[in-house]
């Protein structure tokens, strides 16, 4: 070691040790902190530089001479000093570590920088001589954190997207939920927009040269939420133009991105131009559209927006947001699907279970059919009235077994064989074990239950045959309803028979009425107890059977899991009886 040297030192000073020397003795100060990594400063009572070191002096951006005699604040007006830390050590002598930010001349980043600082008092003999500083930056390990949470939030949304998109078949629910679940986590409005089905409602024409989407799915900030109300609802058609972001990301399949786009792209991308300064006032800048595909086909597309001081968009977000739309594809890949074959089954359904006829003046007939909702497919059910001669008529009630096209199509032929054998006119019970043996030999693989009611005005009698039907309920005038009693027999399509009749009086006036399992069937509750409420309907003041099943639906069937059809008829009671 050269002589006049000072010796190297072994330990690093931590930002809680004060040096143990008094404010006169700077000479010795220097010679313990000057080539320190650590910032160190002294001030005086008046909060002015006495010493700083060579690394606050590299972390100010200011020689030290020039700190000497001024405040914190004189050197440096767009930092957020702790003026009142500093008094507060003065007055009581207990160090205060403090966390501050701002910006410095030594920086040349336009963001914040943060430092963690440590202030002791300097006393000797008593007498206070002031401040001794200890300045740590911890800009770096600030920025790491917070791009360690950017990471984090990032694999939370993919993580949780599993569970919160496609919880249902329905394809405008995916698409909301897709919308909601990328903001404000990726934007600060969405937008999911697809391709209008070949299949299904009319749309009108598309002009020549754009591509026509529909929104089906938006979200936005809160503040925000309103405002783009103005651009349009989920529902709505919306052609783009040529050449702009939306369709050159569905013509290459790419995510396609605009940071600080200007106005003769917005102008040019956008399906309304003249919303330009709309868009501008609400402050948005960047846009990342991201293509939907799946086997080869192409649903539509994601939109994201971001608005004023957000930040632009990432190669990292583009990445997130592909892995997004990936994973929601699935979903609304099934959803596009289920979406067309609901609809051919709803229709087919729709014209198959088209109002009865009312086979002669003296019988009244209202008929209600009512899908489970939209993340369920169509059932075969069906509801058919038969006349059989000027007094008789057969009323029909069914359910074939499963959903979708295939059900509707088993039950319009389970429809028109009972027709074909009601005209034989036999009893109840001879048109089920005919229709049995019908199903098995024409093939049919879905089983069906049904309940058979032939009506007799001139009697007053009803012949019930059911094929693991539930029991109809008769609803005599002025009273409750009471559920018939009536052997069951097992469904259509099984070939095993032994269908009986049952004769029920039924005068002019009572009303019959007929349900599918949809109506009553509960999770969770026996179906026994469920369809002995039915006992409790009656006929509503107006006396009207429209009337009757519509407080029928209302009562039964909100919480509904199936379909529902139901028929109510009756004989009307004349002047002679």
């Amino acid at each position: 070691m050269e002589a006049g040297h000072p010796p190297s030192r072994t330990r690093r000073p931590r930002v809680s040790d004060p040096p143990d020397v008094p404010l006169t003795d700077l000479a010795a100060l220097d010679y313990l902190v000057g080539g320190a990594t650590v910032g160190v400063g002294v001030l005086d009572t008046d909060l002015r530089f006495r010493y700083v070191n060579r690394a606050l002096e590299r972390i100010n951006g200011i020689p030290a001479a020039e700190h000497l005699g001024r405040t914190v604040t004189d050197l440096l007006p767009e930092l957020d000093a702790p003026m009142d830390a500093l008094r507060g050590v003065l007055d009581d002598g207990r160090p205060r570590d403090v966390t501050h930010s701002g910006r410095t001349p030594a920086s040349d980043d336009p963001g914040l920088r943060f430092w963690q600082s440590t202030y002791h008092r300097l006393e000797r003999d008593g007498e206070v001589h002031g401040l001794v500083a200890l300045v740590l930056e911890t800009s770096a390990s600030l920025s790491q954190l917070q791009e360690l949470e950017h990471v984090r939030r990032h694999l939370s949304l993919l993580d949780t997207a599993a569970t919160r998109i496609g919880t249902t078949l329905d394809m405008n629910t995916t698409c909301h939920e897709l919308a909601d679940h990328v903001v404000p986590a990726l934007a600060d409005v969405a937008s999911v927009e697809v391709f209008v089905p070949e299949a299904g409602k009319s749309v009108r024409p598309a002009p020549e040269g754009v591509t026509r989407l529909r929104r089906a799915g938006m979200a936005a900030v809160p503040e925000l939420r309103e405002a783009v109300r103005q651009f349009g609802q989920p529902g709505e058609y919306v052609d783009y133009p040529k050449g702009g972001i939306v369709t050159r990301c569905l013509e290459t399949n790419r995510p396609e991105v605009q940071n600080l786009i200007s106005d003769e792209q917005l102008i040019r991308s956008s399906p309304h131009p003249e919303r330009v300064a709309a868009y501008r006032a609400l402050g948005f800048h960047s846009l990342c559209i991201v293509p939907l595909a799946a086997r080869g086909r192409s649903l539509g597309a994601l939109a994201l927006v971001r608005a004023d001081d957000s930040p632009h968009f990432t190669d990292e977000d583009v990445v997130i947001a592909k892995e997004l739309a990936a994973r929601a594809v699935v979903d609304l890949d099934h959803a596009s699907h289920y979406t067309v074959e609901h609809g051919i089954a709803l229709e087919l359904q729709r014209a198959l279970l088209s109002e009865p006829r009312e086979p002669h003046p003296h019988l009244e007939v209202a008929t209600r059919y009512l899908a489970a909702g939209q993340g369920a497919v169509v059932g075969g059910d069906w509801f058919d009235v038969v006349p059989l001669s000027a007094s008789r008529h057969l009323k029909v009630m069914g359910d074939v077994m499963g959903h979708g096209v295939e059900a509707a199509v088993a039950m319009s032929h389970y429809r028109s064989m009972v027709r074909l054998l009601a005209a034989d006119d036999v009893p109840p019970h001879r048109i089920l074990e005919r229709l049995d043996l019908m199903v098995e030999r024409a093939g049919i693989d879905r089983a069906a239950t049904c309940l058979l009611a032939v009506v007799d005005r001139n009697h007053g009698l009803c012949q019930v045959a059911s094929a693991g039907h539930l029991p109809p309920v008769f609803i005599d005038p002025g009273s409750h309803g009471r559920i018939a009693e009536i052997p069951v027999g097992p469904p259509l399509g099984t070939g095993l028979g032994g269908y009986e009749t049952a004769a029920v009086p039924c005068g002019p006036g009572t009303v019959l009425f007929m349900y599918t399992d949809g109506l009553v069937e509960r999770r969770g509750e026996d179906i026994e107890a469920s369809v002995g409420r039915l006992a409790d309907l009656r006929l509503p003041p107006s006396g009207s059977l429209d009337d009757l099943l519509d407080g029928v639906l209302e009562r039964f069937g909100h919480d509904a899991e199936d379909d529902i059809a139901v028929l109510a008829s009756r004989t009307r009671v004349t002047e002679t009886g």
